[in-house]
């Protein structure tokens, strides 16, 4: 029962249809023109883009008296869709409709395309029944350029001495915004109904924009909640992806995770969710991103590799609205390093889950999409000669005396039937100090890499007490890649027990040569050569920290040139710090012993730092620390 809807493929980048159909503003103005449509007598359905489908898997047309499906590209002749088989649009005068509709935006000229075949007295109507206000929209002239939404949501609660905080940065306004840029946001509680809406001016060029659960609770008198929050970024420019950190924290310092973005096209299935250790419960959070409910039995889990063992959620869930799937309750017997697969149907957007540990601890991650799109391409094991170790999946081994760091590779295409891997352990300063060949993985296989044992069995030392792993291809080992490999990094302290842990996917890095599109830019062609991470700091006593790391498919520059730029909210630029990180190696910092007090003073509150390079691409991951009681972690993003 997955929804029939485009939301996003790599060949043709994200769908702005699915978005503007069902943007929570457009709901209630698609409820009423399907109301005209049903009170209009027999109606001509005219599709020529091929929109329709989407319009009513989001909406229901069972109450429409349809006179016939018509379409203008004669491939499309034959095709079926609401019970009806298409037919050319030259018919049209014959069907016996009293209404047209449209299906469209910008629909004038589609519309005057047959303004000649319409019967005598029939009302046309079209999909611009359902704009939002022109003033909401970057692009006028085309309603469905990307730009126009740049829209996501946000896990976001407020309760229990529990809140969530998103902080991202005006880019929008570096890429060519214009002035008056606006966020317009809806929180939606559990039951998908409207808690509050606002809209904020946006703040100048790369300051900060922050919106905090508490605050927006004491700004509207809300009661505790937990529930979605939609962002719609008015006047943005150059990004359609928005892009954010988003960290839980507490009234007391136990309570403190972070993770990002959500991933604004929904995606059929997403992976990387790990099973419960005993005494644990994982929940994953759902949000439903559309306007029509998720049917019982629709979306649920399967243990990784195991389709014949579908657990599906029993219970609806509203529209917009958000809930709770206990994975040990729908699957008791799977337990880590196990780890699910969640079956979405294209119903909500990548969802975060969270561990409740028996400490009475919890940490908050998220998945990822699981590909549909992706085969194994024979070509990667040959390609050693030139692009090196090819694909690396970089992630940090975090101070070995303080915290235990596990690795648990995570297949993450549909079409993955085998994982050839090895794992290598690099000290900070670039030195290879361990390889583990974990062999070919079938599917179905989890297991989880710990870094002590690791370490124990090959008696390697890590001299600067940290490092990073990297997850690479063994093509001794097997001959299927197709360079999606994913992993979840799981990391514990050792006293205390507080917990983090997150997932990311594999790169080429640092090789002028390119294959198809790595090395990834994502601000232009490849190669991509260079770094522009955003890591934000902390508030209330919270200490930001990083881990950099400088992957090499090739040999490259020897050491980084990095630049820590320090700026105030209001993107002004405090002060600069350059470290060199070697090749292979990585750099840990936190933000308080790498900047001056008085430089962080200066920058106050709701400041950030903006790593750049311009020698190598760096891959970075970020959390803050709350003293020795606990400390968040997740990949970082760039713009």
């Amino acid at each position: 029962m997955a929804l029939r809807i485009e939301t996003f493929s790599n060949a043709t980048g994200g769908s702005s249809v699915f978005k503007a159909a069902g943007h929570p503003l457009a709901a209630p103005l698609a409820g009423a023109l399907v109301e005209r449509l049903e009170a209009a007598g027999p109606v001509a359905l005219y599709d020529p883009y091929g929109h329709l489908g989407t319009f009513a898997e989001l909406y229901d047309l069972r109450g429409v008296e349809i006179a016939g499906l018509y379409v203008q590209d004669v491939d499309k002749v034959g095709s079926e869709l609401l019970g009806h088989a298409a037919r050319p649009v030259t018919e049209l005068p014959s069907g016996g409709a009293r209404a047209v509709l449209v299906a469209a935006f910008d629909a004038d000229r589609p519309a005057a395309n047959i303004a000649h075949l319409v019967p005598a007295g029939a009302e046309v109507l079209s999909f611009d029944a359902i704009r939002l206000p022109a003033e909401m929209m970057s692009d006028r002239r085309n309603y469905l350029a990307g730009i126009n939404w740049a829209t996501n949501f946000v896990f976001f609660r407020d309760g229990g001495g529990r809140h969530t905080r998103l902080v991202t940065a005006n880019y929008w306004a570096a890429y060519g915004g214009k002035a008056g840029q606006r966020l317009w946001c809806r929180l939606f509680d559990a039951d998908g109904a409207v808690l509050a809406e606002w809209t904020d001016p946006m703040p100048e060029a790369n300051a900060t924009v922050v919106v905090d659960s508490a605050a927006v609770r004491a700004r509207f008198g809300l009661p505790e909640f937990t529930g979605s929050l939609f962002i719609h970024v008015l006047g943005a420019a150059g990004h359609d992806v928005v892009k954010y950190a988003l960290d839980t924290y507490g009234d007391g310092p136990e309570e403190l995770s972070c993770t990002h973005d959500a991933n604004a096209w929904p995606a059929d299935y997403y992976a990387g969710v790990p099973a419960p250790r005993d005494g644990e419960r994982v929940l994953l959070w759902v949000q439903n991103s559309h306007p029509c409910a998720i049917p019982a039995g629709a979306i649920g889990i399967n243990p990784m590799g195991r389709d014949d063992r579908f657990a599906a959620h029993p219970h609806a869930v509203p529209p917009f609205g958000t809930v709770a799937l206990d994975v040990g309750a729908l699957m008791p017997d799977i337990r880590w390093p196990q780890q699910f697969e969640v079956v979405a149907g294209r119903h909500f957007v990548r969802p975060r889950y969270e561990v409740l540990a028996a400490s009475g601890r919890t940490r908050i991650a998220h998945a990822n999409v699981e590909r549909t799109d992706t085969r194994p391409d024979p070509r990667l094991p040959q390609l050693g000669g030139l692009m090196g170790k090819g694909f690396i999946l970089p992630a940090p081994v975090l101070p070995v005396d303080r915290f235990a760091t596990t690795a648990l590779p995570t297949p993450m295409a549909r079409s993955q039937a085998m994982l050839p891997i090895k794992a290598l352990l690099f000290d900070a300063t670039g030195r290879q100090v361990a390889e583990h060949r974990f062999g070919a993985l079938a599917r179905r296989d989890s297991v989880a890499l710990e870094v002590d044992a690791w370490m124990a069995e090959t008696g390697a030392t890590l001299p600067s007490g940290r490092g990073h792993m990297e997850i690479v291809y063994d093509w001794e080992a097997g001959d299927q890649g197709d360079g999606w490999l994913h992993a979840i990094f799981r990391y514990e302290q050792r006293q205390g027990g507080h917990g983090a842990e997150t997932s990311f996917g594999s790169h080429i890095y640092n090789t002028v040569l390119t294959y198809r599109n790595e090395p990834q830019s994502y601000a232009g062609r490849p190669p991509g050569l260079t770094t522009r991470l955003f890591l934000r700091l902390g508030r209330d006593g919270h200490d930001a920290f990083c881990c950099l790391v400088y992957p090499n498919s090739t040999p490259w520059h020897a050491a980084s040139e990095t630049d820590l730029i320090l700026h105030a909210a209001d993107g002004r630029e405090v002060a600069r710090v350059r470290v060199a990180i070697p090749a292979s190696g990585s750099h840990l910092f936190r933000a308080s012993q790498t900047f001056a007090p008085d430089d962080l003073a200066a920058a106050g509150p709701d400041a950030y730092v903006l790593i750049r390079d311009l020698t190598c691409r760096l891959f970075g991951y970020h959390g803050l620390m709350a003293g020795e009681a606990a400390f968040s972690l997740d990949h970082m993003f760039g713009f």
